[in-house]
């Protein structure tokens, strides 16, 4: 039965070898935006490029959470932890979120300050570097949102939500330096009211990955689809009739299942362990719905 269990879990221990590596792709990327977005921030006099810029060193850090949250949850199960180390990729996602919220606050009070101090209004080719700037990071938020469905992970949806906002807030660094330079005198804080507007953007994007990591340590329940799934994997095994609770629960990149199912209350104890045994055997065989463990429960049907 181990076996079967690390078997099972190897699927998920690879999944999250292979985020990990795609999340320290992400964290290279960053800090080569960082320098660019800083130095054109200073040189082209605009204060969006500089908070852009803050928020991809901020996001250095996350990702870096988020990168060892995956190589924490790819650890096989131990005496410590015998269900595995899933949830730590979930924490980490919940990590991501509270930075996010901090990057948000932060890059608002410095736009505020910008907004009410009078500045020289920002140069014309900064507008070229924020649109490769988008460019590049709504590829890499699409490659992780395509990898993180893929794999079920909520990091690295997490993950891809946050490459995602910060192409927008340098699409909206875009719009406000574009309205600044068409403007002239007296819209140079247009890009700073741009930084601004951001923000709300950001600080809802931030709520919406913790509610989504929250549901992971929490164990909210699974989607309908998936577990109407699992219950008709069950009921092909020969000798089930009917199944009573069905119950999952998220664990990284993983599912635990605890299934009750009814047999011809005639069996033997060893028969009715057998079929326990190929409901089992039949969950987790299913590539598709990532099942690392299954608890079955067998009760007599008449």
């Amino acid at each position: 039965m181990a076996l079967e269990t690390s078997h099972a879990h190897s699927l998920a221990a690879r999944d999250a070898q292979r985020s990990a590596r795609l999340v320290l792709r992400g964290i290279l990327l960053n800090a080569g935006l960082a320098g660019v977005k800083f130095a054109g921030g200073i040189f082209g006099n605009t204060y969006a490029l500089i908070a852009d810029g803050a928020e991809s060193t901020l996001d250095i850090f996350s990702s870096v959470l988020v990168w060892a949250g995956f190589r924490v949850a790819a650890l096989p199960p131990d005496e410590n932890h015998p269900y595995g180390h899933g949830k730590a990729e979930a924490l980490a996602a919940l990590a991501v979120a509270a930075f996010i919220f901090a990057m948000a606050g932060w890059v608002g009070f410095h736009a505020v300050r910008e907004i009410i101090t009078p500045h020289q209004g920002p140069s014309w080719w900064t507008l070229p570097l924020l649109a490769g700037v988008v460019t590049v990071k709504v590829w890499f938020a699409r490659r992780l949102r395509v990898a993180g469905v893929e794999s079920g992970s909520t990091a690295l949806g997490v993950e891809a939500l946050h490459h995602w906002t910060d192409a927008v807030t340098s699409a909206a660094a875009f719009i406000g330096i574009a309205v600044a330079l068409i403007g002239g005198p007296g819209w140079e804080s247009a890009d700073d009211w741009a930084a601004l507007l951001a923000c709300v953007f950001i600080f809802f994007n931030g709520a919406s990955m913790v509610m989504r990591a929250l549901g992971d340590v929490m164990d909210t329940a699974v989607p309908a689809d998936f577990e109407r799934e699992v219950r008709a994997l069950a009921l092909e095994v020969s000798g089930v009739e009917t199944l009573d609770k069905v119950r999952m629960r998220k664990s990284g990149l993983s599912y635990l299942v605890d299934i009750q199912v009814r047999v011809n209350g005639d069996l033997t104890v060893r028969a009715g362990h057998a079929i326990a045994h190929a409901v089992k055997d039949a969950l987790m065989a299913s590539s598709r719905h990532r099942i690392s463990d299954v608890t079955v429960h067998v009760e007599p049907n008449r």
